[in-house]
């Protein structure tokens, strides 16, 4: 589709939003949103026909890119012929999705619930958890993202829990490995995910392992910057939980649904989690839609004891057939592959080449279509390109780097002092090129801060 430019109407919803839409995450008062008049595939365009090339997929959820004909027809078909009904009947797309999701998650996951986006997902998947062992306590990492809601942000282990965490809600946090930024003092992937483990067994031996309930990670963290855990420590943390009689619970909200290469990132480690999470990608976020996928152990605990926990739209048909849809169509097109085959063939070389050029960046790491650059003031020192958490003047380096972004036409996921590629898994290879040679052009203005 070719933007047509109607600068008139982008001002006439530039100005509805600003007099009424509340925006997250956000002072008001400070932002500047885009208004978007249109998507298509891996892009998007303003009311003044500038097209963007989305390495954002949307918030890492348009894994198929935007408006897919055979999903938009599915929500149409659907929407004709039934479009909500009530999450205690037995619905054809309801049934369809579950069946497909549980036929593409590890090991005996194969009861499926329903809920309404990632955050409620792990707000159940705890529940879960808490009733199944009788439990309180729920140990997360430093830097992870779990969703927004009141547990959720609390089990998010960066700053954006700092406003609502009042240390009443039963989580602790803990350091999972990440070599570039060792709390380990670690000098090897090896030592790094020893020391790891050996530091959340203890974690768990000081807290009590009578007293806790689950484990919740993030398979491979998502906007903490996408730090892909060493060979084992999955496996390793599997077996804390088993020692420990712990559920552990992965978070595939974002890393799902070919994200990495795989149906799920814990393909990619071979571990099966007690509970999983998903959301985002499971219907390119076409319509909301997450769920927990669950074990048979812990689905027999609630075979003949009541679930004490619901949602009105759990499951809604739209979603549900957007699901069945976005699944169907990840399958016949090879999506999964295409992710896995771009990430190491085209997106992994490419990076790594900036990465010798620029001196900004740091590390490069990812896998599939999920990447992340890790930017500094100086490669030697690894002093983050800003501080932690920077706002304002502080974070200067970076809102250049990601107007310079924009100016090339590439809209980045920028997070601190990282930038993400994470573009449609079924992105081509000319896109990819395209939206390299954009993030090397920014990548030079972000050079011109370091030391």
């Amino acid at each position: 589709m070719t933007p047509q430019p109607d600068p008139e109407v982008g001002a006439a919803v530039k100005a509805a939003d600003r007099a009424h839409v509340f925006h997250s995450w956000s002072a008001q008062e400070l932002i500047d949103p885009l208004a978007v008049a249109g998507a298509e595939g891996s892009y998007f365009w303003d009311y003044e026909g500038k097209r963007y090339l989305d390495f954002t997929s949307g918030l890492v959820y348009t894994n198929i890119g935007y408006q897919h004909p055979k999903v938009v027809a599915a929500i149409q078909e659907q929407a004709a012929r039934m479009t909500t009904f009530a999450p205690a009947f037995a619905v054809e797309a309801r049934s369809e999705a579950a069946r497909l999701i549980a036929e593409r998650t590890p090991g005996d996951l194969d009861k499926i619930f329903f809920t309404n986006g990632g955050a409620d997902a792990i707000e159940h998947a705890v529940r879960m958890a808490r009733l199944h062992t009788g439990r309180p306590k729920v140990l997360s990492a430093y830097r992870s993202y779990h969703g927004g809601t009141q547990q959720a942000v609390n089990i998010t282990g960066d700053p954006r829990r700092w406003a609502s965490d009042g240390a009443a809600a039963g989580v602790v946090h803990f350091w999972a490995p990440f070599l570039y930024r060792s709390r380990f003092y670690a000098e090897t992937e090896e030592q790094e995910c020893a020391r790891a483990l050996e530091h959340l067994e203890t974690t768990i031996a000081f807290e009590g392992p009578a007293t806790v309930a689950a484990i919740v990670l993030e398979t491979i963290p998502g906007t903490a910057g996408i730090m892909v855990p060493p060979p084992g420590y999955l496996a390793g943390v599997r077996e804390i939980c088993d020692k420990y009689g712990i559920v552990f619970v992965l978070d595939e909200v974002m890393a799902g649904f070919g994200r990495t290469g795989e149906w799920f990132a814990a393909d990619l480690f071979d571990v099966t989690p007690d509970l999983m999470t998903f959301a985002k990608g499971v219907n390119s976020g076409y319509v909301p839609l997450g769920g927990v996928a669950i074990s048979g152990a812990i689905a027999e605990t609630f075979a003949k004891r009541p679930y004490p926990g619901g949602l009105t739209y759990s499951g809604h048909p739209l979603a549900c057939a957007a699901a069945v849809a976005t699944i169907q169509v990840m399958a016949e097109e090879g999506v999964v592959e295409n992710a896995a085959r771009l990430g190491a063939d085209v997106v992994g070389p490419a990076l790594r080449e900036l990465a010798e050029r620029h001196p900004s960046v740091g590390e490069v790491r990812g896998v599939g279509m999920f990447w992340a650059l890790e930017l500094v003031r100086n490669r030697e020192t690894r002093e983050p390109l800003v501080p932690y958490n920077a706002a304002g003047a502080a974070n200067a380096p970076m809102a250049a780097f990601g107007a310079a972004a924009k100016a090339a036409g590439l809209w980045p996921f920028i997070n601190m002092n990282r930038t993400h590629v994470v573009p449609p898994c079924n992105v081509g290879e000319a896109e990819l090129k395209e939206g390299l040679a954009a993030l090397d052009t920014a990548l030079a203005v972000a050079d011109e801060y370091t030391e």
